[in-house]
């Protein structure tokens, strides 16, 4: 069921009804809570059973951990919930992964393994969802947030149909206050969630799908085939169809809870304006990043150790933030690109004085951080190293015998340099704001725009959502 289709919308006109008309909040919640177990098993209906455990088990051992006296006993607890959710992860998501690398392993000792595909399905949203119940029982351990009382409020922060299955990762002082009181959207609040929920399916149909994707399918399939200039096209035009197919997700998540009442955490912040990697990962799946430096990063030591710890950890962690999104050795490649670039980052900024800079060398840094993240997204949408070394070889290549067509160079080129003037320009302003400052004449004509565009402009192939595989 996904937001962009008619089965989704009927979903959700149903969900607002219902919503809307339901006097007693509880009896809201508990329609929220069913919706959403229902919105989950249209997708895999025997996972609900896992997601339904992961829930129960972390809203007992949290309310037990907190009663605990004894650290010992604390101690314990939160190593069940981390035996448990982590055991669930590893094995769904990982064991063929594991099995398919020791094989490799023992290859290279000369011994033959040729292990059969074990053939396990990956239950959709589970890395996002254990994420998001892990924090919360860390939060607990940590006594950083008090352990939940109401079964039905933890459940539907686990489960909240909007951002289940794709995030953003929630934190419970961000979500279960609101389930203490009645949430109706006022009118400002519907508006800007229908408008933020049109905006994400404008950013993932048209632009992910219809504009950049076929582009980027053609160079990855046959890299060798295609001259440098539309390998490197073809790369850029990667780095706009993640970001409009994943902001996209999370707009549409923002902008649904919202027309429920419900406030989720923003997800991107124009990160193709960012100054450097750093800041870059201040604006990319905010929600995931945040969630790596709290509790794996800072939990490692952050960098308060020696510099050789400090790029240990860093490396360490941006390794083990890829291979959350895949179980591929071309994640971790992906992610330990990003930590050493983090570490030069570091390091530059430990031997040189702080100065602002000024508008030339901030366009500068600007237009190298955008051309190095999407160097950076190469292995991340590379089928494995084969796929990995054709693309990086043909970004040299002057003798391909196909070409892209020159209204799909037309299509990369304006959308990404749009893309990249609209990052610069807003990297210090809120969309909302933005809006907010339109009349209701304007605010009304762009909703309706938008929905002209997606009906017209939309091809109706409806691809997944990018990070459904994560």
């Amino acid at each position: 069921m996904q937001f962009d289709s008619f089965l989704f919308l009927i979903f959700w006109l149903i969900v607002l009804a219902l919503h809307y008309s339901i006097r007693n909040w509880r009896t809201q919640k508990i329609v929220l809570l069913i919706a959403s177990y229902l919105f989950y098993a249209a997708w895999n209906l025997p996972f609900v059973v896992l997601l339904w455990i992961s829930t129960t088990v972390d809203f007992f051992l949290a309310k037990t951990m907190a009663a605990a006296k004894s650290q010992e006993r604390r101690k314990g607890l939160l190593t069940i919930s981390l035996l448990v959710n982590l055991g669930f992860l590893g094995f769904f998501k990982y064991a063929d992964f594991l099995n398919q690398s020791f094989a490799g392993l023992l290859g290279l000792a000369g011994i033959n393994y040729q292990p059969l595909p074990l053939g396990i399905v990956l239950p959709i949203g589970i890395s996002f969802y254990t994420f998001q119940t892990l924090s919360y029982t860390l939060d607990v351990y940590q006594r950083k947030t008090p352990a939940e009382t109401s079964f039905l409020d933890f459940s539907l922060f686990v489960t909240f149909f909007p951002q289940l299955v794709a995030g953003p990762i929630v934190r419970a002082p961000q979500f279960l206050p609101q389930c203490k009181a009645p949430q109706k959207a006022t009118s400002q609040q519907f508006v800007w969630g229908l408008t933020l929920f049109l905006f994400g399916i404008f950013a993932k149909a048209i632009l992910a799908d219809t504009a950049l994707a076929p582009v980027v399918d053609q160079i990855y399939a046959t890299p060798s085939a295609f001259v440098a200039q539309d390998v490197w096209l073809g790369v850029l035009a990667f780095s706009g169809q993640i970001f409009f197919d994943f902001a996209g997700y999370s707009l549409c998540a923002i902008g649904a809870a919202l027309t429920l009442g419900f406030s989720l955490p923003d997800n991107f912040h124009c990160p193709y304006g960012a100054l450097g990697f750093s800041d870059f990962w201040k604006r990319w799946h905010i929600s995931l990043s945040s969630w790596l430096r709290d509790y794996l990063y800072f939990s490692l030591g952050g960098s308060r150790g020696k510099p050789v710890r400090t790029v240990f950890n860093l490396v360490l962690v941006m390794i083990l933030g890829g291979l959350w999104h895949g179980a591929a050795w071309t994640f971790a490649v992906w992610g330990c690109l990003h930590g050493l670039f983090l570490v030069i980052e570091h390091g530059i900024k430990q031997v040189t004085s702080y100065r602002p800079l000024g508008l030339a060398p901030k366009l500068v840094l600007i237009v190298l951080t955008f051309l190095l993240v999407s160097l950076t997204w190469i292995p991340f949408r590379a089928q494995g190293f084969d796929n990995l070394a054709a693309i990086l070889g043909a970004l040299t290549n002057t003798t391909g015998s196909s070409e892209l067509g020159m209204l799909s160079r037309i299509v990369v080129v304006t959308v990404m340099a749009t893309t990249l003037i609209w990052h610069i320009v807003s990297r210090d302003i809120r969309l909302e704001q933005r809006f907010d400052s339109f009349s209701p004449m304007v605010k009304t004509s762009l909703v309706a725009l938008l929905m002209v565009c997606v009906g017209i402009f939309s091809t109706g192939d409806s691809r997944a959502f990018i990070y459904f595989q994560f």
